[in-house]
């Protein structure tokens, strides 16, 4: 754990707080329960919430929506491309003039490179949301997130020509004092959520289009999942949602783009 680390990153710098106040109080009080203990807790309070909640900015700045003065908000849909499901979601994309931003695994942009070439040619952004979605990710090394990282950025960038790192979006939205590391190192930009669709406990499409359309306001950034990590499975509701969702969002005035655009940020 190298200096310019704790001192240069969130992660650094709230470890580095624990280690001096709990000096200081010890040097103040002496060993005690409280002296230890306090800030401790504190602690493992706030690591908890840098760790557990993906929209916490504690480790790792991260980005969970776009200014709420505009009428633009932002569809994303994780763990994909899947041939029986993303088709589906472009079409109702198109049908209604709406970009959004697909937060892709690498190995299936590798899988179904005209799947993916199309959502490129379509005009929607593609995300880095890790070369194999690992669950077991978050307690990475710092050098296998980055290799998770790098592959990811790859297989984007062999789509679309683009040099500029895209928008990071980590595996089920968890962080760690590693991640936060690579990310510093890399420049990365992390993406989140302000509104979850719950498409993947709700198996109802009408009630996950309810569910997002009672909630979302301007800058809305949507979570939705066109694909799934585990191989044969899939999640069909989300095409028949989005369609919906879109016709809603129309009725309200609200526009989707992508989040690059929604945060004004080149893509």
């Amino acid at each position: 754990m190298s200096r310019p680390w704790l001192t240069q990153t969130r992660a650094g710098i709230l470890i580095l707080a624990f280690v001096v106040v709990t000096a200081v109080a010890v040097g103040a009080f002496g060993f005690s329960e409280l002296t230890l203990g306090i800030p401790s807790v504190v602690f493992l309070a706030l690591l908890t919430d840098g760790v557990a909640r993906p929209g916490s900015g504690i480790l790792y700045p991260t980005v969970t929506r776009g200014t709420r003065d505009s009428r633009h908000v932002a569809l994303t849909f994780d763990d994909g491309p899947d041939p029986e499901v993303t088709p589906a979601v472009m079409d109702a994309l198109a049908r209604y003039g709406a970009r959004a931003t697909f937060f892709s695994i690498g190995r299936l942009l590798k899988e179904h490179p005209q799947l993916a070439r199309r959502l490129v040619a379509a005009g929607h952004e593609l995300g880095n949301h890790s070369w194999r979605h690992s669950r077991w990710q978050n307690l990475f090394g710092a050098k296998e997130h980055t290799r998770e990282i790098a592959r990811g950025e790859r297989a984007i960038a062999s789509l679309t020509g683009c040099r500029v790192k895209p928008l990071y979006r980590p595996p089920i939205g968890l962080k760690s004092p590693q991640l936060a590391r690579v990310a510093s190192r890399r420049q990365l930009t992390l993406v989140a959520w302000s509104l979850h669709s719950r498409d993947t406990r709700i198996a109802d499409p009408k009630r996950v289009a309810r569910h997002v359309l009672e909630r979302i306001r301007p800058g809305d950034i949507v979570l939705m999942h066109d694909g799934h990590d585990q191989p044969g499975r899939h999640r069909p509701a989300c095409a028949k949602a989005v369609r919906m969702i879109l016709w809603g969002l129309r009725r309200k005035g609200l526009q989707c783009v992508t989040v690059s655009e929604l945060l004004n940020l080149p893509r």
